[in-house]
């Protein structure tokens, strides 16, 4: 779910006028940023014809609020799971055309299964990407606090005798309530699923207890901040931190010194899995394009050349045979079977619990 904040454009194929969109063939995209190979944008273009204007968000909340006002002006958006379950029941989206879909003969079985919580027989919705939420990490920093004791356990992150430590090289945290309050009842032996207030309480108290240490809430810069050196620590998405890692090492051969060494960890105790999925918005004008889209981003190659590009798992089982070795064959990104099944995944809310959420959520950020 994800993801990274981008004031820009990602691509923008090329400038054009009103009376000269009427005469091509073009397709207006919505996606996180920092999200794509931006090559895939070119091929599709020199293969289909279709020209991509390819805009960027960096939440899901931003990517709602626009769905919810109606006439976005794109054709294709990439909404998260719970996220995705709201917007279908509020009948933001169309059903997908699958017999000009052919290749969703790749999609993955297991990840298509449990996208299907939130999508019933997958008729909305596509998957581009999955991942985790877990902990980045500067190695050397937090060594030098920690020593060696194990990382991957969400006691890092929710001791406060242990984050105390981290306090003076910088947490962050995602600016994500329906990310880490379900860790946090993660933690705490409850259902991360839990719609029980009282549950969703005791994951806000034991926050608090953490909120002193935490230097920072945000979604996207901390990407950077990892790969500079200039934080500890962050909870936040699988890919992010790994797009950190490569940034450091791009940094390194430019500079010529070490690189800051960054690596993610996994929680033996569980994490959230989330999905990015493609959708067509119900006030679409290119549908056709836009089934176009997301049949060519689902060829093996394509799904499997923007893995490589972002690091991110995706849900094309066929594209593994085209994936980097070391994405491939690194657990923090594809899991073994047994860390997958400790994966959990969160459903939406109906708005008396969002309430509540919310609520926690604000007291957790204010401090009080």
């Amino acid at each position: 779910m994800r993801r990274h904040f981008v004031t820009a454009l990602l691509c923008a194929t090329l400038g054009w006028s009103g009376s000269a969109l009427a005469q091509e063939k073009v397709l207006n995209v919505f996606n996180w940023s920092d999200y794509i190979d931006p090559t895939v944008l070119e091929d599709f273009t020199k293969e289909t014809g279709i020209k991509v204007r390819y805009d960027v968000f960096d939440s899901n909340e931003v990517l709602e609020t626009k769905l919810l006002a109606g006439k976005t002006g794109y054709d294709v958006v990439v909404p998260s799971g719970s996220f995705l379950q709201r917007q279908i029941k509020a009948g933001i989206f169309i059903p997908l055309d699958k017999s000009k879909i052919p290749n969703l003969q790749y999609a993955w079985p297991e990840v298509t299964k449990r996208l299907a919580v939130y999508d019933p027989d997958n008729a909305h919705a596509v998957n581009y990407m999955w991942g985790t939420t877990g902990i980045g990490y500067n190695v050397d920093k937090v060594k030098e606090r920690l020593g060696d004791i194990p990382l991957n356990t969400w006691d890092i992150m929710f001791k406060p005798e242990i984050l105390s430590k981290l306090k003076d090289c910088g947490v962050y945290v995602l600016d994500g309530p329906e990310e880490v309050i379900p860790t946090a009842m993660k933690y705490l032996g409850l259902d991360p699923n839990s719609k029980n207030p009282e549950d969703i309480q005791k994951a806000g108290e034991l926050l608090m207890k953490v909120r002193p240490y935490i230097k920072k809430f945000d979604s996207s810069g901390y990407i950077n901040a990892l790969a500079r050196g200039d934080i500890c620590i962050a909870l936040g998405w699988s890919g992010d931190v790994f797009q950190a890692k490569s940034r450091a090492a791009e940094a390194a051969k430019k500079t010529k010194k070490a690189p800051v060494n960054v690596d993610y960890a996994l929680p033996k105790e569980g994490a959230l899995m989330w999905f990015d999925n493609f959708a067509i918005p119900k006030d679409a004008k290119n549908i056709d394009n836009a089934l176009v889209f997301i049949n060519y981003m689902m060829k093996p190659e394509v799904a499997a050349k923007n893995t490589n590009y972002i690091s991110y798992a995706n849900g094309n089982l066929e594209s593994q045979k085209y994936i980097d070795k070391d994405i491939l064959s690194n657990p923090s990104i594809y899991p073994s079977k047994e860390v997958f099944d400790r994966l959990f995944i969160v459903t939406t809310n109906e708005p008396p619990v969002q309430r509540v959420i919310t609520k926690v959520w604000n007291t957790f950020k204010r401090g009080k």
